[in-house]
Parts: structure tokens; C-alpha cells; sequence
């Protein structure tokens, strides 16, 4: 009894072993990402120090509604998974689901930046005031600005899913706009707790 010998054919070089590179975009994106780590990592060790030397800290006549902060926290947070969940959708091709979850998430994030807005027009004290006033000031508003050119970017993922199909080069953008928003997010914690816990 004779046995047939089924001879596959070689594979191809890139069949045996495929390198799987990472997007340029995002590499891109974790790079920035980084260097704006260390801008605010310097801002909070100038907060710190501060702190350290003053006699008193907060400055008296400084008052902050931390409960109305931490609402607002709460609600930033939440737009981090519902961003994700927007980027889940788009790279599964669901992009009406992806659509209602950017749009949530954009919500959620003008109305933290809209609180953050109002809480700067009521605070009681400037950045003249003290010590407390500047870093309050500058470190808040350099994150609100972070808000601001993440809502920006948000309308332009809801701007390249206007159409039926999306491009090659879409979901790299969706989820570089992700690392980004998630970034911000965090940072917020820091900040929270700094300003409003700590103080």
C-alpha cells in the first residue's frame, strides 16, 4: 500500500514571519504625548515647591466648591470610555455607533470646559491675588486649552465620518485622538487633587 506524499507549496518570506510595525501616527502621538508629560510634570513641581515654602497654604481668601470641581471631574472621567467606545465602533465599521459615542464624549467635555469657564468668572480670588491665584490660574487653563483642541479634534472625527465610507487612514486618526483624549483626562486627576484636594 502506497502513501501520497501532499507537498505544500514553500511560503513566502513575508508568510513565515510578518513584522507588524506600529502606526506612524501613533508613534507620533506617544512621542508628543511625552514631551507634554514633562511640561506638566513641570508645572506641578513648581506647584509643590511652592507649597512647601508658603506659611499658610491656601492663601487666606481662597476659596474653591470642590464638591461642584468634583462633579465636573466625574464628568470628564466619563467621557474617556464613552471616546473608546467611539473608536471600538469605527474600527468594527459601525460608524453610526462611533458617531453617537464622539458626539457623547463631546458633550461631556464642553461641559467641563463650560464649569471651568464659569468657575473662573465666580472665583474669588485672580491671578494677581497670591501665589495660590497664578498656579490655580496656569495650570488650569493650560489643561482647559488641552479640552479645547480635544473638542477640536473631536469635530473633525465627527467630520470624516459625514461620509458613508471611511478612508485607510481613518481609524489611526480616531484612535491617535483617543491616546490624546485619555491623556488629558488623566492629567486632570493630577490637577484635581493638587488644586482642589491638597490645597
Amino acid at each position: 500500500m502506497s502513501e501520497v506524499a501532499s507537498v505544500e507549496p514553500p511560503m513566502a518570506a513575508s508568510q513565515v514571519h510578518e513584522v507588524r510595525r506600529p502606526q506612524l501616527l501613533a508613534v507620533g502621538v506617544m512621542i508628543w504625548l511625552g514631551s507634554e508629560f514633562m511640561f506638566f510634570s513641570g508645572l506641578f513641581a513648581a506647584f509643590f515647591t511652592i507649597r512647601a515654602h508658603a506659611s499658610v497654604w491656601p492663601p487666606p481668601g481662597t476659596k474653591l466648591d470642590t464638591y461642584q470641581a468634583l462633579i465636573f471631574t466625574v464628568v470628564l472621567l466619563a467621557s474617556s470610555p464613552t471616546m473608546q467606545l467611539g473608536v471600538w465602533a469605527q474600527e468594527r465599521g459601525e460608524r453610526a455607533k462611533a458617531r453617537a459615542w464622539i458626539v457623547v464624549s463631546l458633550v461631556l467635555g464642553a461641559a467641563f470646559l463650560g464649569n471651568q469657564g464659569y468657575e473662573w468668572a465666580t472665583l474669588p480670588f485672580r491671578p494677581s491675588t497670591n501665589a495660590y491665584g497664578s498656579l490655580f490660574y496656569i495650570m488650569s487653563g493650560i489643561h482647559g486649552l488641552h479640552v479645547l483642541l480635544g473638542l477640536l479634534a473631536m469635530i473633525a472625527l465627527l467630520g470624516r465620518l459625514a461620509g458613508p465610507k471611511g478612508d485607510p487612514g481613518e481609524t489611526p486618526v480616531f484612535q491617535a485622538v483617543s491616546y490624546y483624549w485619555h491623556f488629558v483626562d488623566i492629567v486632570w486627576i493630577g490637577l484635581f487633587s493638587a488644586l482642589f484636594l491638597l490645597s
